[in-house]
């Protein structure tokens, strides 16, 4: 049976695999009360696990490095606790390979060589290159699906990544490239960055 995490764990682990985010980010990102997400991360900045800071007008939070060993810590007891290890390294043993080829796909999408440049932006106007791109990331959500079901019977918190992947990867098909690799939405590129973050932070890798 899943088990789920405690709030302080995932306020911190939220703040880690978003990078940068505002409070409401972080409370939405693991369905937790605001109020309570609001507590939490004052009681870490307190703690000096968290920094607030605010560039053009828009406000977020970030990890310290304090921040990052104490999630680390906490991650690892947690998975200890509910005896995951071995699955969660094995899933992100199968995850290495299709990483890849998120990566070349993403590429594929924002370049399109040309003969005199080989590092041409993709302008799109060659729809048999980017169906391929499309097939190809349809190609990974089956391959995801399996692996996010085996992470997600060992804790609720990695629940739901082949299910946001899925509907990115839907939204791009239907012709919005934002959702391959855009920064503002929940895009393929971002929910897959998010995913390889969490079992990186979860297993007490470096990437």
């Amino acid at each position: 049976m899943t088990r789920d995490s405690a709030p302080d764990l995932l306020v911190l682990h939220a703040v880690r695999v978003l990078g940068f985010a505002g409070t409401g980010a972080v409370a939405r990102r693991f369905r937790l009360d605001e109020a309570v997400t609001e507590d939490l991360l004052l009681d870490a900045e307190a703690r000096g696990w968290v920094a607030h800071a605010a560039f053009a007008g828009v406000g977020g939070w970030s990890l310290s490095d304090r921040g990052r060993a104490e999630g680390e810590r906490l991650l690892a007891a947690e998975l200890a606790d509910v005896g995951g290890r071995d699955e969660v390294a094995d899933v992100h043993r199968a995850f290495f390979p299709l990483n890849a080829r998120l990566q070349r796909a993403c590429t594929d999408w924002q370049l399109r060589p040309s003969p005199g440049d080989r590092l041409a932006a993709n302008d799109h106007a060659d729809a048999a290159w980017d169906t391929r791109v499309l097939d190809e990331l349809q190609a990974l959500e089956l391959a995801l699906a399996p692996l996010a079901d085996r992470l997600g019977a060992v804790l609720t918190r990695l629940q739901g990544y082949d299910v946001r992947f899925a509907a990115a990867r839907r939204r791009a098909r239907a012709g919005d490239g934002a959702w391959v690799d855009g920064t503002h939405v929940d895009s393929c590129h971002r929910v897959w960055f998010e995913l390889h973050e969490d079992l990186v932070a979860t297993l007490g890798l470096t990437r």
